[in-house]
């Protein structure tokens, strides 16, 4: 389960305290297995920082680079020798345990599929929808995706603290997992079926696709079903925490029936 959870409640000094701030320091954390959300690196520096980014490519940790007036700001005065560590807000689950979690409960899995949703805002809103409407938790994958950072756990309104999210190498593989575990997968586009003429009971993984292109073809050939919202508008898409908070009231909806 989760470990190491942050205050639901955190400010500016929360944030500092996540910061890790120098070669060595970052250094000594990514050998260690520090939980790590993103490393910030100088898009100039040179030296240790090359062995820094290796280091976190490896271990599955973003690594963003900035110019040196942004790791200034970040710093705060710190010596940062062009780069600093951004610690995870929560460790992650692994995604079998999801399941787990509904067997324990004894309800079928209700479990959100978040494909490439690169927006912190929009993924904070989705886990709070999420752990309001009774879902069991949240996959994300590595790559490509925001992570449990403090903008997503002040959007979430501390949901985050609440909610387990599993953080995947390889989202196709945990599609592939919870099929073999009798989940049926729903996914969201706009050549689906009207959400709300589709059975949506039994043991469901929601995917909602990112917020520019929707879901990647790999795992929209993965799903048993495809669900659509009516566009009545000039707009023919809607961001995808509005979204997805749609599809997964009409599952809470249909599952009280």
């Amino acid at each position: 389960m989760k470990k190491d959870i942050g205050n639901k409640n955190s400010g500016a000094d929360d944030w500092e305290q996540q910061l890790i701030v120098g070669r060595n320091p970052v250094i000594e954390a990514l050998k260690a297995d520090k939980l790590i959300d993103t490393v910030y690196v100088n898009a100039q520096a040179t030296g240790s920082v090359t062995l820094i980014c290796k280091m976190a490519k490896e271990k599955g940790i973003t690594v963003k680079q900035v110019t040196d007036v942004k790791l200034n700001n970040m710093a705060k005065g710190a010596s940062h020798q062009g780069v600093i560590a951004v610690g995870a807000c929560a460790e992650y689950v692994e995604a079998q345990e999801l399941l787990r979690i509904a067997q324990e409960k004894g309800e079928d899995p209700f479990i959100v599929i978040c494909d490439e949703i690169e927006d912190p805002h929009n993924l904070g809103a989705i886990i709070r929808t999420a752990e309001a409407a009774g879902a069991h938790g949240i996959i994300i994958p590595k790559r490509r995706s925001a992570s449990l950072n403090h903008t997503v756990f002040k959007t979430s309104a501390g949901a985050a603290s609440w909610l387990p999210v599993a953080r995947v190498a390889n989202l196709a593989s945990a599609v592939d997992m919870l099929k073999k575990n009798g989940v049926w997968i729903y996914g969201t586009d706009g050549s689906g079926e009207s959400y709300d003429s589709v059975k949506l009971d039994g043991p469901i993984g929601l995917v909602i696709g990112s917020e520019g292109f929707g879901m990647s073809r790999l795992l929209k050939d993965k799903c048993d079903f495809l669900l659509s919202l009516p566009m009545a508008g000039r707009v023919n898409s809607l961001n995808a925490s509005v979204a997805a908070g749609i599809f997964m009231y009409e599952i809470v909806r249909q599952r009280k029936k």
